[in-house]
């Protein structure tokens, strides 16, 4: 998984906990939120781009 390791996901993980704490919940949410709007953004500029398909 993107040449991260178990070892260093588990670090990452870890410091996003200290960082965030309570938070994180929320954080994530927001997050998956940005990245649903960005892949339907993507997938609008395809479509324009590609133009309409017959």
């Amino acid at each position: 998984m993107f040449g991260i390791g178990f070892g260093e996901l588990l670090v990452v993980m870890v410091i996003a906990l200290f960082l965030f704490g309570n938070r994180l919940p929320e954080v994530a949410r927001s997050l998956g939120k940005s990245l649903t709007e960005f892949r339907k953004e993507v997938r609008h500029l395809d479509e324009e781009v590609r133009g309409p398909v017959r």
